[in-house]
């Protein structure tokens, strides 16, 4: 998918780190994510998910998993 626009998260670390989380915007309603030390692994999910899934990680719905 190399023809994708990705943008790195802002809480990634320096320019060049490949400790940084990207997400780049599909047809439509789509988002893919990856992880710049990783980049052929891309996991593709809808906004509305994405959102969700943001939410609550904020909200600390899944620090049991840790």
């Amino acid at each position: 998918m190399s023809y994708l626009s990705w943008q790195k998260s802002s809480y990634s670390e320096g320019e060049g780190s490949n400790n940084c989380l990207e997400v780049a915007p599909g047809t439509g309603d789509i988002r893919h994510l990856r992880e710049s030390d990783d980049p052929d692994v891309i996991v593709t999910t809808t906004a509305a998910r994405l959102r969700a899934f943001i939410l609550g990680a904020k909200a600390g719905d899944f620090d049991h998993l840790a």
